[in-house]
């Protein structure tokens, strides 16, 4: 496989919201000891996920407006795991150059600004830019494996980043997580999201293994592809 194994890893209310407010008043600690178990070391979340536990306070604004305008990639650092940041554009901004101890790998798109990219390596943080308008999700990958190393990945939201590596068919597996309990406020992404072809048929998968139940109510299923 020229890609990591990716395995997108959620937790989420009985009607698919996956809010970390909200999940963390009716779950426990099951989905990071789940996570353990499906032993990928890297990790990769959107850029709105950053912004709201990771990221600095704040949006990055450049001097300069110029797009990078090619594929550029940058390894500060060497590690045998990796937390990984979609953000299109650029705009986030870092305290430090890891997050809860992995080195921290930007993925923007061709039309960032060199001043962000310039900003990165300020930072000490490593990056790829690959994609335009968005980021090439497929070629971002294979330069995670063969740059960074990374064999396996979890994917770990929110729902609009792992709806797009769904439509792309990078998932090599789905590991969903339940707690008991219904959100069901307006407005609030479910597990997966965003695709806009209203055409597209649902993705068909197959339950490998047995339902684990924990003793608060939260079950775990493991999915392939059908």
């Amino acid at each position: 496989m020229t890609r990591p194994y990716i395995v997108c890893h959620m937790l989420a209310s009985l009607d698919g919201r996956i809010d970390c407010d909200m999940t963390e008043h009716i779950c426990g600690n099951e989905y990071y000891e789940a996570l353990e178990e499906l032993n990928c070391p890297s990790m990769i979340n959107g850029r709105v996920t950053a912004e709201m536990h990771y990221a600095d306070k704040g949006t990055f604004t450049p001097q300069s407006p110029a797009a990078i305008g090619k594929e550029s990639v940058h390894r500060a650092v060497e590690a045998g795991r990796y937390h990984i940041i979609t953000d299109t554009l650029g705009s986030l901004l870092w305290k430090a150059d890891n997050l809860e101890g992995r080195p921290l790998i930007c993925l923007v798109s061709e039309y960032a600004t060199g001043d962000y990219l310039t900003y990165l390596k300020q930072k000490n943080i490593s990056y790829i830019a690959t994609g335009k308008p968005g980021i090439d999700l497929n070629r971002a990958m294979e330069i995670l494996k063969n740059t960074f190393g990374i064999e396996r990945l979890a994917l770990t939201g929110g729902g609009n980043l792992n709806g797009s590596f769904l439509a792309a068919g990078l998932l090599d597996e789905i590991s969903m997580m339940y707690a008991p309990g219904i959100d069901g406020r307006k407005g609030w992404t479910a597990a997966f999201d965003g695709i806009e072809d209203q055409t597209r048929l649902p993705v068909k998968l197959k339950l490998t293994g047995t339902v684990r139940q924990y003793g608060n109510g939260t079950v775990w299923m493991r999915y392939l592809p059908a």
